[in-house]
C-alpha cells in the first residue's frame, strides 16, 4: 500500500528574493502560526485554514526550475509546524545543490526538545540556516546590516561553508510583479512606514 504523504499548505511563493537570505533565493512562506505577534510582517499567515495545498513534488520542481535559485527560504507563518513536509523539501533541493534555511518564532532550544512539533529534528537536520525566536516589537532592529528583525532573535548556521554569507538584511524589502500582474512586497516595512 501507497504511503500518501501531506502536502503544504502555503500563504505564498516567490523566485529569486534577495532579501529573505543569502543569495538570490526562493521563498517558501507557509499558512498557520499561533504565536501572533504584535507587529508580525505576515498576520495574513496567521490562520490555519486551507489556502494554497500544494504537494511537496510541485514546490521543489517549481525551486530547482529557477536556474538562479541557489537557495530556498521557509518562512511564513510558522514553518516548523509543517515540518515533515518542508523536511521532504529541504532533503530534495539539498539534494540538488541549493541551499536551506528557515525562520521560526520557536527558539532552537524549544525546537530541540520533547515539545517542539513533530518532525522538527528532520527539519533541522536538514537546514545550513536557522534564524530562531519570536519577532518582539519592543526589540525590533532597523539597521540596514542586522540579518535578524528584533534583538532576541539569533542566525544559527549549521553548514560553515555558509558562514561568510550572513549579508542579507531584515531591514529591506522587495517588490515582485507577478506574471499575472499581481504583487507580491516582501522584507519588513517598518522603517518605510508602510503596510503590508
Amino acid at each position: 500500500m501507497a504511503t500518501i504523504l501531506a502536502p503544504l499548505n502555503l500563504m505564498g511563493y516567490v523566485n529569486r528574493s534577495e532579501v529573505n537570505g543569502p543569495g538570490c533565493r526562493a521563498v517558501v512562506w507557509v499558512q498557520g502560526c499561533r504565536r501572533g505577534c504584535p507587529g508580525c510582517f505576515n498576520p495574513a499567515s496567521w490562520s490555519f485554514a486551507p489556502n494554497q495545498i500544494v504537494p511537496v513534488e510541485e514546490v521543489v520542481e517549481q525551486i530547482l526550475a529557477d536556474p538562479q535559485n541557489e537557495g530556498v527560504t521557509f518562512s511564513g507563518g510558522e514553518p516548523f509546524w509543517q515540518a515533515p513536509a518542508l523536511a521532504r523539501v529541504a532533503k530534495q533541493v539539498r539534494a540538488a545543490g541549493l541551499n536551506t534555511m528557515s525562520f521560526s518564532g520557536f527558539t532552537l532550544a524549544e525546537l530541540q526538545s520533547a515539545a517542539a512539533p513533530p518532525g522538527a529534528q528532520d527539519l533541522l537536520d536538514q537546514l545550513d540556516i536557522l534564524v530562531d525566536g519570536p519577532y518582539v516589537e519592543t526589540l525590533a532592529v532597523h539597521d540596514p546590516s542586522s540579518p535578524v528583525s528584533s534583538r532576541n532573535q539569533r542566525v544559527r548556521v549549521f553548514n560553515p561553508a555558509l558562514s561568510d554569507r550572513i549579508h542579507w538584511a531584515s531591514d529591506q524589502m522587495e517588490v515582485h510583479i507577478l506574471k499575472d500582474g499581481s504583487r507580491l512586497v516582501t522584507g519588513y516595512y517598518g522603517q518605510l512606514g508602510l503596510t503590508p
